[in-house]
């Protein structure tokens, strides 16, 4: 146990919990701690992995100070990680232990690795020579050291084979060098011919070594990620570790075979779904440089790397760069921050920029490389309105005859198809026909959902299930429940209906149960063994499908109402990249939109297929609204358990707002999710002019105001969604 010295040196300690701020604590004499040291100390009766973090320590009594209890053999949390998590907790007004906390997922990483004992072959005189002796022999000899387990298997033998040379003394416990857990990609391998178009991006994107933001947009199959592989390429090349950040896991399929087969070897993977001992492995590379490349979602961003020279967001308009929970942060914007902080370039990829990002590229914060043709051959698709008013759909059906026509023709000229509808499940709405009763989530505000392939009604907010009943739980009545509207379960169920010579597959994230079920889906596509493939937004963007030459939107109206002020954006997004799946490689595509609303901007834009006309009058709509990207918004959830007390707590903080120039304080009104897992929820939006320094307005506002102890404050700056 380390002694204090008679002067006792302070180090401040940042732990990974929702803390104010580090605490102080004792450098033991013969201890040398340094910022970004991972350190083990006492809080309470327990210990726990910290980081010693800048700043001046407190005046915490030298009799309260507790002595770090070891410094831990790891190489250091940048400094650049460090300043990252401060500006992020800065930003959301999140307690920078949570950060941390984000930096330190995988705790077991941070412990010392179990050496596993290998051998090495020893002759000895008089040793029988038996068959499986004579093939462990073979393996040893020239080779490196190897553990039991991998003796055995190449050797084709058992382990007692194995230990019983051990034991005669015939294999010498050697050190073992662990494996190398991701192969280098070849950096100098070359890539495929670019056009011309491409050539000049990758050449632009390749001269950028400090910090610069670059958006690459064009249309849907343009190659936009063969021109950010070269760039990828050019920053290994320069020795620097790179980062890719993809929205979805169902993107990640076709995306790795691709990096495989452009640099040679697999990059590292980083999202939810990887095993823990996965997860451990793959942080310890990256935070040793051994992981050259990382492909993940927004988690990712907050990985130890040492030498970062290149950040790419793929999808940069996705809502799902979004974290909602927890530290509430957008991953695009988090992304450019943490290449300005490290002076290092970042890449917005996208065919459909955001509006925010648009604006930079107009304000000139941001450089815009375009690329205005589909790769090679291919041609964009045609798009076309089927107004639902003049084809209406037959009684219990939701497929126009428009729309049935063309997926007959695509079948019989075999060719593949996609409905694409998104919304998960059977039905989202189950009622009784005698008594009007609707089946509601009992913690949330939300409609349970039928998923008949697994026989049980879901909510999608909370997860709360259970079968669906034989009676009417209100009116006792049989056979008067009855299903409204349709998910993807039932859209398959009619094309099966309608096509039963036809290979129907579904695409949803509630049947994918992991990354490997995707990448069988996607598969079976690419050979040809599905005809019509029905899917929500999994299916709108990344995949390349050369057969599929139709695409069939069942209600491109879904995410048009509902009060959002991105609402036409994001349905102009999405449907312009499920579009995009059409003819992507000889074959002409066709895409057919059923609409309530042909003549809705969004279905006009679509139809012309003019994207910067549509941005520009949306950029028009904020601007006079003074909304984003014109105008700031930070949104204000407040939630208990008790109805009552949510609402004094939100009229409180209300009637508490400091009066400012240019802000506004909207509200309280319940939120559209009133309840939610089983608190009830009251929002407050605050909207400020450009130049208002929101985060110092709401920390001023909301220290000022106590609140009872189950009420729950959750800040979101630059809201996504308003649920």
């Amino acid at each position: 146990m380390f002694a204090l010295p008679a002067t006792i040196r302070r180090i401040q300690v940042l732990l990974p919990l929702p803390l104010a701020g580090a605490y102080d604590y004792a450098v033991p004499e013969g201890l040398d701690v340094r910022p970004g040291q991972y350190v083990r100390v006492p809080l309470g009766n327990r210990y726990l992995i910290g980081v010693a973090w800048e700043g001046q320590p407190g005046d915490v009594p030298e009799t309260r100070l507790k002595p770090i209890e070891a410094a831990l053999d790891l190489p250091f949390l940048p400094e650049t990680s460090r300043r990252f998590i401060d500006w992020v907790a800065a930003y959301t007004l999140s307690p920078p232990g949570a950060v941390l906390k984000m930096a330190l997922s995988v705790p077991e990483a941070l412990e010392p690795v179990k050496a596993q004992p290998a051998y090495s072959w020893r002759e000895m005189e008089g040793l029988k020579a038996t068959p499986a002796r004579l093939r462990i022999k073979e393996v040893l000899q020239g080779g490196p050291p190897r553990s039991v387990g991998e003796i055995a298997k190449e050797a084709g033998v058992g382990t007692g084979a194995v230990r019983d040379l051990i034991k005669l003394g015939a294999l010498a416990e050697a050190p073992m060098m662990p494996p190398r857990l991701f192969q280098l990609p070849d950096a100098h391998r070359a890539g495929p011919v670019l056009s011309a178009d491409q050539t000049l991006a990758a050449k632009q994107l390749c001269l950028d070594q400090a910090y610069a933001v670059s958006l690459l947009d064009g249309v849907t199959g343009s190659g936009k990620t063969e021109v950010y592989f070269e760039a990828i390429a050019k920053a290994l090349q320069r020795g620097r570790q790179v980062l890719v950040l993809l929205p979805e896991i169902a993107l990640s399929a076709q995306w790795l075979e691709r990096f495989r087969a452009r640099f040679g070897a697999a990059p590292a993977v980083w999202h939810s779904e990887i095993t823990p001992a996965r997860r451990r492995d793959t942080w310890r590379a990256v935070a040793q440089g051994e992981a050259r490349v990382v492909v993940g979602a927004r988690s990712a961003l907050f990985l130890p790397y040492p030498d970062l020279g290149l950040i790419v967001v793929d999808e940069e308009h996705d809502q799902a760069f979004k974290q909602e929970e927890g530290v509430i942060y957008h991953a695009r914007d988090m992304a450019v921050v943490r290449a300005h902080l490290g002076g290092i370039p970042c890449l917005l990829a996208t065919a459909t920029p955001s509006l925010e990002t648009s604006a930079n590229v107009q304000q000139g914060r941001y450089r815009r490389l375009h690329l205005p043709e589909r790769h090679g051959a291919a041609q964009l698709p045609e798009i076309r309105r089927i107004d639902m008013r003049k084809y209406p759909p037959r009684r219990n059906a939701w497929l126009s005859e428009p729309l049935v026509q063309a997926l007959d023709a695509c079948l019989k000229a075999g060719e593949q198809s996609l409905l694409f509808l998104n919304r998960r499940g059977y039905a989202p709405l189950t009622l009784c026909r005698a008594c009007g009763f609707r089946f509601q989530c009992p913690n949330c505000t939300a409609w349970m959902v039928e998923h008949r392939a697994g026989r049980k009604l879901v909510c999608h907010h909370c997860g709360h299930s259970l079968p669906p009943p034989e009676v009417c739980p209100s009116c006792g009545e049989k056979e008067t429940l009855v299903a409204l509207g349709p998910g993807v379960e039932r859209l398959a169920e009619e094309a099966m209906a309608r096509f039963p010579q036809a290979r129907v597959e579904v695409m949803a994230s509630d049947l994918m149960e992991s990354p490997r079920a995707i990448t069988e889906l996607v598969g079976r596509m690419e050979r040809h063994e599905i005809d019509i493939l029905i899917g929500t937004q999994m299916v709108a963007k990344g995949h390349h499908f050369p057969q599929l030459t139709l695409v069939g939107v069942v209600d491109a109206d879904l995410g048009l109402e509902g009060g959002d002020l991105r609402a036409a954006e994001k349905s102009f997004q999405l449907l312009w990249q499920v579009a995009g799946r059409a003819g992507r490689a000889e074959k002409p595509g066709r895409v057919l939109l059923q609409t309530w609303q042909p003549d809705h901007p969004v279905m006009a834009a679509l139809a012309s297929g003019n994207i910067d006309c549509f941005l520009e009058a949306e950029a028009q709509e904020r601007k006079k609204a003074g909304m984003p990207p014109f105008g700031r918004l930070a949104g204000i959830i407040v939630s208990s358990p008790d109805s009552a007390v949510t609402a004094r707590a939100a009229h409180a903080l209300a009637y508490a707002a400091p009066r400012q120039a240019g802000v506004e304080v909207l509200g309280p009104a319940p939120a559209p999710l009133a309840l939610l897992r089983g608190r009830h929820r009251a929002r407050l939006l605050v909207k400020a002019a450009p130049g208002v320094k929101m985060q110092t307005y709401l920390r001023t506002w909301l220290a000022a105001v106590p609140l009872a102890k189950q009420v729950r404050l959750q800040v979101d700056i630059d809201p996504v969604s308003f649920f």
